[in-house]
């Protein structure tokens, strides 16, 4: 897949800067529902990088969270997911801490996906068997996983804009005293990545564009990405929202996270 991999950190960074223009003004914000703005930074990058991938791969699917679903996707063995951009409120806010995320899934399964933060210039980004990359000002790396099996020596990402009391009351639980808290979900999971970070947890409120392209990554940098059951994620289903949450960690950690937040939010 080095023509899509390649394809995707193009348009990584192309629609990156495209945000970096709209972040050098003042942001004009509308509200998809509760607690959901979308700016006219979000609405550009989307069509820009629909547009490329459908001349670029004409045949492909596309589901971006900016654009109107096509449930003709399921029935598309190849379906690029797409966040134009992740982290709008950080965006809003000026923290910076908002990336746009390029993901491919095949038969369902996340197997590409590029993350990028413009602020920083980091563009992480991975395809199945290639391993996941860091390149960061230039300078490129290989990303691997953390070793950590101690919770006590753990450190969990957490949401800026969506810190919950119940993933603190995890946090406690779990006996984990080191944090960072940043914003984009791709972010978070490009922690872990880079071994800085040993675990995220995030309730509802996150979809499918939210998990494909970081999901790819972390797989490639030795972690594990399932919702709060402990099952696999599918990109060829008709909900797009996560509805069971995100539980993401360096692999070693996975199944007793999973089985302390199976405890504080038993199946329905």
């Amino acid at each position: 897949m080095k023509a899509e991999l390649q394809t995707a950190r193009d348009l990584a960074l192309q629609s990156g800067a495209l945000l970096l223009e709209h972040y050098a003004e003042e942001p004009s914000v509308e509200w998809k529902g509760r607690n959901d703005p979308v700016t006219a930074a979000d609405r550009a990058a989307s069509r820009f990088i629909v547009e490329q991938l459908r001349k670029r791969f004409p045949n492909d699917a596309i589901l971006s969270e900016e654009e109107k679903d096509d449930l003709g996707r399921m029935q598309n063995s190849r379906v690029w997911v797409v966040d134009p951009m992740d982290g709008t409120k950080e965006f809003i806010a000026r923290r910076g801490e908002f990336a746009v995320m390029i993901g491919l899934a095949l038969n369902g399964v996340a197997q590409l996906g590029v993350v990028y933060q413009p602020t920083e210039d980091k563009l992480y980004s991975a395809a199945l068997g290639e391993g996941a990359t860091l390149s960061e000002r230039g300078a490129v790396r290989h990303l691997q996983v953390s070793t950590t099996a101690d919770f006590t020596q753990a450190t969990m990402a957490l949401s800026r804009s969506h810190l919950s009391e119940s993933t603190e009351s995890i946090r406690k639980k779990l006996g984990i005293e080191r944090t960072i808290q940043t914003g984009s979900i791709g972010v978070k999971v490009g922690l872990i990545c880079e071994g800085r970070a040993d675990v995220y947890i995030q309730g509802r409120g996150t979809s499918l564009w939210d998990t494909c392209a970081p999901e790819a990554i972390l797989h490639e940098a030795g972690g594990r990405m399932t919702n709060s059951l402990g099952h696999p994620f599918r990109y060829d289903v008709a909900e797009v929202r996560n509805l069971q949450g995100v539980i993401a960690t360096n692999g070693t950690l996975h199944e007793r996270v999973v089985e302390t937040v199976r405890a504080f939010r038993p199946p329905a």
